[in-house]
């Protein structure tokens, strides 16, 4: 088994090129299904999770061509013309909770399809019914069976005005991709604002999709009988750009982030971050961050954006293991999202969790340990923390990482610091 190895006492001095979003790349692969004529996307990271949403699409017949852009980046052109199974099975969709946004785009151009429920990972329960319930509101009959959801629209999808009772991302993706094709206005209440679901929306509306309001809590989709061809250029990733910044944080050191609008998306990670102590300067199509050795304790609470991101909570409790202080994180999203704070802990970090609330004593050395990785952002904050530990530290289970970070090993490498993987 292949694990990462991080050598302790190193600090970024350097520049990373932030790759496109994970979270907008699988929605917008999803959405070249509402059109026969097909999908290009520019700045698609070489990720698992991509390979993974691929191998769906081609499970239903969608086909593509992809080649690289640079080490960092993919251009995918898929062809969904000959899509004609509309069955996502199971053999695929454990493999990936996002697999669940095929759901609204098959029933919207098919009128009938058939999903198995989710898998991923175990940070919660993440619940669809939330998805269940906007489609029906469109006019779909819904039937749990065999661990499949059935879906059908006998009249097609009408129109409607529905309120999510939470705001949920890849609900709103889903119900949004539907309402693009579905007969009238459809009005989503409630919605999420992640700049994820604003770059879908952008991209479908390049295909011929009638949507607006996105980046709000209300969303309204003008139905239209038909997309097109179109081309769409990914948004950075706004979660590996605040990775990095927290191991600038970290480590006392200076990294220059290369990528579009960064400030605008990092702006709530952002502020915590000033307060930390870290100094963020912006560049033409970049970020600027430099530690400068001493953090300061925090209060953070995790919240829908444009709240604290939750994908950033793991590396924030990395942060303030090595701050002068006791710090509270409030994880007001996910369940089960503190499991990196028992490896933390095996590294010497002084942590308490209680439920939703961890309290960090920061401040104390931390040491190399062999830790393991439970979900994909726990892995990478067992990396961050690493970076300024003393000695070296085994982290095991790195296949989560694979999920969601681009070639991370290089991007640290050009910043001076050494991480490997061994056997």
């Amino acid at each position: 088994m292949t694990r990462i190895k991080v050598y302790g006492g190193q600090k970024l001095n350097g520049t990373i090129p932030i790759s496109g979003a994970k979270n907008s790349v699988l929605p917008l692969a999803v959405a070249s299904i509402l059109s026969p004529e097909g999908l290009k996307l520019n700045n698609v990271p070489p990720l698992v999770d991509v390979n993974t949403m691929l191998d769906l699409l081609e499970s239903l017949g969608a086909e593509y061509d992809r080649k690289s852009e640079s080490p960092y980046a993919d251009v995918v052109e898929l062809r969904t013309r000959s899509v004609k199974n509309p069955k996502a099975s199971y053999e695929i969709v454990k493999k990936m909770r996002a697999s669940i946004l095929v759901l609204g785009p098959l029933l919207a151009r098919f009128g009938e399809c058939e999903v198995s429920l989710p898998g991923g990972c175990a940070i919660g329960v993440r619940p669809v019914d939330l998805h269940l319930k906007g489609l029906e509101a469109l006019g779909a009959k819904i039937e749990l069976r065999d661990g499949y959801i059935r879906a059908v629209a006998p009249k097609g999808l009408k129109g409607t005005e529905f309120r999510f009772a939470t705001p949920t991302v890849t609900g709103t993706e889903n119900i949004m991709m539907a309402a693009a094709l579905a007969d009238g206005v459809t009005v989503l209440r409630n919605v999420a604002r992640e700049p994820e679901i604003v770059d879908l929306a952008n991209g479908l509306n390049k295909m011929g999709a009638k949507i607006s309001g996105q980046g709000t809590d209300v969303i309204v989709a003008e139905g239209v009988t038909s997309l097109r061809a179109a081309e769409h250029r990914v948004l950075p990733d706004r979660i590996e750009a605040g990775t990095y910044a927290a191991a600038a944080g970290i480590t006392g050191g200076r990294v220059d982030l290369a990528g579009e609008n960064l400030p605008e998306l990092l702006s709530s990670f952002r502020e915590k971050m000033e307060e930390a102590g870290l100094k963020f300067t912006p560049f033409k199509d970049g970020l600027r961050v430099e530690g400068s050795g001493e953090i300061a304790p925090l209060k953070v609470d995790t919240a829908p954006y444009p709240g604290f991101p939750t994908d950033l909570q793991a590396q924030t409790m990395a942060l303030l293991c090595y701050a002068k202080g006791r710090s509270v994180i409030t994880e007001n999203i996910w369940e089960n999202r503190f499991m990196h704070a028992a490896e933390l802990m095996r590294m010497g970090a002084d942590i308490a969790v209680s439920g939703a609330r961890a309290c960090i004593n920061g401040g104390k050395q931390l040491r190399g340990a062999s830790v393991m990785a439970t979900d994909l952002r726990a892995s990478v904050s067992l990396v961050l923390a690493a970076l300024a530990a003393e000695g070296d530290t085994l982290v095991d289970r790195v296949y989560h990482l694979d999920r969601g970070y681009c070639r991370l090993e290089e991007k640290l490498a050009a910043c001076g610091v050494t991480v490997e993987r061994v056997k």
